[in-house]
């Protein structure tokens, strides 16, 4: 966060970036720190600040939010989504930063982007406090966040059962730091990985990709034992197929990509960047051969799977444990 509100614009701030829950919290942030005793500025109706969108609000609209309160002392506003605000409601608020009331607290969000561009980048000029919330798009990002969460909680988690969590409940930040309460609260003792595979178990290993995830990382027991309660759980074999031959393919294709950041290669790849870095890691004891190998094995399970074999369950084993053997190199 910037140094405290200037002279020029007391009591605004201003919050960028697209990472709802990340937002969410600033501005609450903003607010506590703005209004500590709660007082004044609220509505007195409902005891809460004026939040509105800057779509929908014109200049004289944004003159009434921002006047004093005929209770006393100045108003509480949010107003969210300035990339989207009109011309007229750009220029009152520039005249209002030129000569703000004392005493209102004027809370300010905008995506971040190209759009309304101008507006943002004269905020920011403008020497008011600015939090920056941009989305989180790498893994390593969203592990960090996770441990986070479970220190802000007074608990630990270790890499495994961080790892763990996020293959279960998915890379959404609200849902993950949801997940990271209910287990502080639920869960006695030390957060590990067998636990939170215990706690999501059905969520976590009914997926096809942590399926594959597991199989091209050598975890022939792991890999298995997700692949048993996926079939059980009603996951389609053909989706477990799928993933695993996106899996092998990912490693083909990232293995063979030149060496540089995720976000680079991203385009090239069609493939977001905290993936890219994932394959990376996964790539650790596999060889060209190997990977081709491994490639040969899930097209000829795929097959099965679609009609060609008896069992699906048995195929799909069956190319798990040839997966594995081709990172090992004994294919």
């Amino acid at each position: 966060m910037s140094p405290a509100p200037t002279a020029a614009a007391p009591g605004v701030s201003l919050v960028v970036g697209d990472e709802e829950l990340l937002v969410e919290r600033a501005v609450a942030s903003l607010l506590a720190q703005a209004r500590p005793d709660g007082t004044p500025g609220a509505d007195p109706a409902t005891d809460r600040p004026s939040d509105v969108t800057a779509a929908g609000l014109g200049p004289g609209e944004f003159a009434g939010l921002v006047s004093p309160s005929l209770f006393g002392g100045g108003q509480t506003v949010v107003i969210r989504g300035l990339q989207d605000a009109s011309k007229e409601l750009t220029a009152a608020l520039e005249r209002y930063l030129a000569a703000p009331d004392p005493d209102a607290v004027l809370v300010l969000t905008h995506a971040g982007g190209a759009k309304g561009k101008t507006l943002l980048t004269t905020l920011t000029k403008s020497g008011i406090p600015v939090m920056r919330c941009p989305k989180v798009t790498r893994d390593g990002e969203r592990m960090d966040f996770v441990r986070a969460e479970f220190r802000q909680l007074g608990r630990k988690a270790d890499p495994g059962s961080i790892r763990t969590l996020i293959d279960a409940v998915g890379t959404d930040l609200s849902e993950l730091a949801a997940a990271c309460a209910q287990l502080a609260a639920d869960v006695p003792g030390a957060i590990d990985q067998s636990t939170v595979a215990q706690y999501y178990r059905g969520r976590a290993e009914a997926s096809g990709f942590s399926v594959a995830d597991r199989a091209v990382e050598g975890k022939l027991g792991d890999a298995l034992e997700q692949l048993r309660w996926a079939l059980v759980t009603g996951t389609a074999p053909v989706l477990i197929s799928s993933a695993l031959a996106q899996g092998v393919r990912a490693l083909g294709r990232v293995g063979g990509a030149p060496r540089g950041s995720g976000e680079a290669l991203a385009a090239k790849l069609g493939m977001p960047p905290w993936k890219i870095d994932r394959v990376r890691r996964q790539l650790t004891g596999w060889t060209p051969e190997g990977v081709a190998a491994a490639l040969r094995a899930v097209a000829e399970a795929d097959a099965q799977v679609k009609g060609e074999g008896a069992s699906a369950a048995y195929a799909l084993e069956h190319a798990i444990r040839r997966i594995v053997a081709c990172r090992d190199g004994s294919y």
